[in-house]
């Protein structure tokens, strides 16, 4: 039998081995929790050090990255910078931050073009307006040199006339850069008097030099005339821009295998390689064009030949170095654009380069009497043509063919109509200052003959009754004479 003493001291120990287990068990949870504070406390610490980083990622998305990214949408060569932590890239954060740019500049790409759509939609009802208003001013002065006889008045209202040309092809140019239509169809024209009609519409045309190597009757279609002077216009603005104001800017027209080129040599500045590149964009017409990419102002020249070379099937060529320095353009016109006018029936005007090509007739036989000679009578040896068709042209002078002496009709006879001059065939060219001067002439003669007549009323009636010779010096209509007056005028506006 257990005595008393025993079970307490029993108890006791119980007791004490089940403290210590206790105190123990306290021990091992209060270092637990420490080394849990101490974990918080360093998850703490990490969580606002990536907070901090989060908030200095998004303050340099916005202050640097996100207005890096609006401007290479117009600026496609800038760069955008990259994170401020390289070890965010790839990651969900670093992804995230990457779609708010994409979305970014898609958005303001799409806003962009709204925006520039709406500018080109009010500035081509605004020119609509312009081309009316200046068109009417040209039908305007048109008729007032066809009215009025005086050199001086003549003189100002070819020079007003020239100047509403320009100011005319500014407006045609925005037009066209806008998407609008360019505004005017032509009947099929001479190629040459294309080229001349796009030179006529610039300050200082005198500079270009116009060298023809077509064959003649080599012409354009309808829809292509007006095109191909408007692309003619701005080569040759930009190389008189660009060059020197005592250089010339020639013009070559030649058949190749696809049709025919309009060549455009400068001796300006030339182009870098970055600004060759960029103009070769312009002109092959394959981006959209928008007006807040051409500056400030806006220089349409290159972005309206783009837009025409795309819709009218042309091609235009920058790339290449004039052989004095400048630039070199090339305009090429397939054979589906062009077509044939026979010069006979319908010569070139008056002011357009001749061309040095032969007709083939003429290319294959021996013509039976020369220009500006009787039958059978030779050539002066002065004025014969070289048989080589790539020799340059040699002028033949062209004599007036002796004045029969004047019968007297009889009373049913009807007098015939003057002949019609065969511009383009055998004239040499004319230069604006010997067209004015000409037409200076004209017109004095006409006021002297007038006033004889009005001095001796029936010198120039008789004839028609048997009673009198006629004269026959001036049997044309008032229109005939407003014709000759505008000869040297392209359809398009040729060089005055």
């Amino acid at each position: 039998m257990i005595q008393l003493p025993d079970l307490a001291v029993g108890g006791l120990a119980a007791g004490t081995l089940s403290a210590l287990a206790l105190a123990g068990t306290l021990l091992r949870l209060r270092r637990q929790q420490s080394r849990q504070r101490a974990e918080i406390s360093a998850l703490h610490t990490q969580l606002d050090a990536s907070i901090r980083a989060f908030t200095a990622e998004v303050e340099h998305l916005a202050n640097h990255r996100v207005p890096a990214a609006a401007r290479k949408v117009s600026h496609p060569h800038l760069e955008v910078p990259g994170p401020l932590q390289p070890a965010t890239l790839g990651t969900p954060a670093g992804i995230a931050l990457e779609n708010v740019l994409l979305a970014l500049q898609s958005e303001v790409s799409a806003q962009r073009t709204r925006v520039d759509a709406a500018a080109q939609a009010g500035m081509r009802g605004a020119t609509r307006e312009i081309q009316a208003a200046l068109y009417r001013l040209q039908d305007a002065l048109r008729g007032l040199q066809q009215r009025y006889d005086d050199p001086e008045l003549a003189q100002t209202l070819f020079q007003l006339d020239h100047e509403n040309e320009q100011s005319l092809r500014r407006a045609q140019v925005a037009s066209v850069v806008c998407g609008a239509w360019v505004g005017l169809a032509r009947e099929e024209s001479h190629l040459v008097d294309a080229v001349t009609g796009g030179q006529a519409r610039l300050a200082g045309y005198q500079r270009v030099t116009v060298h023809n190597h077509l064959e003649p009757g080599t012409a354009l279609v309808s829809h292509a005339v007006e095109p191909v002077a408007i692309i003619v216009a701005e080569l040759l603005d930009n190389a008189l821009r660009h060059s020197s104001p005592d250089t010339e800017v020639l013009v070559s027209l030649a058949h190749v295998h696809h049709g025919v080129c309009v060549t455009v040599d400068d001796a300006g500045l030339g182009m870098t390689r970055d600004e060759r590149e960029r103009a070769q964009r312009l002109v092959a017409g394959d981006d959209p064009i928008l007006l807040t990419d051409l500056g400030d102002p806006p220089r349409m020249g290159l972005a309206a030949i783009g837009r025409l070379t795309r819709q009218f099937d042309l091609g235009v060529d920058l790339s290449s170095t004039s052989p004095y320095g400048g630039v070199r353009a090339v305009l090429r016109i397939d054979k589906h654009l062009l077509s044939r006018i026979d010069p006979e029936e319908r010569p070139p005007a008056a002011s357009a380069a001749p061309t040095t090509r032969k007709p083939a007739s003429e290319q294959t036989a021996v013509p039976s009497h020369a220009y500006g000679t009787e039958h059978g009578e030779a050539e002066p040896a002065g004025h014969r043509t070289a048989p080589d068709t790539d020799a340059l042209p040699q002028r033949r002078r062209r004599t007036r063919p002796a004045v029969p002496e004047p019968a007297e009709p009889a009373e049913s006879a009807v007098p015939e109509p003057a002949a019609e001059h065969t511009a383009g065939t055998g004239w040499p060219a004319r230069s604006p200052r010997d067209a004015a001067a000409a037409l200076g002439a004209l017109q004095s003669g006409t006021a002297a003959a007038r006033a004889g007549a009005a001095e001796l009323p029936g010198a120039f009636t008789a004839g028609t009754d048997g009673t009198g010779p006629t004269d026959h010096t001036d049997d044309r209509t008032d229109d005939d004479r407003a014709d000759d007056r505008t000869d040297d005028r392209t359809e398009g506006g040729a060089a005055r």
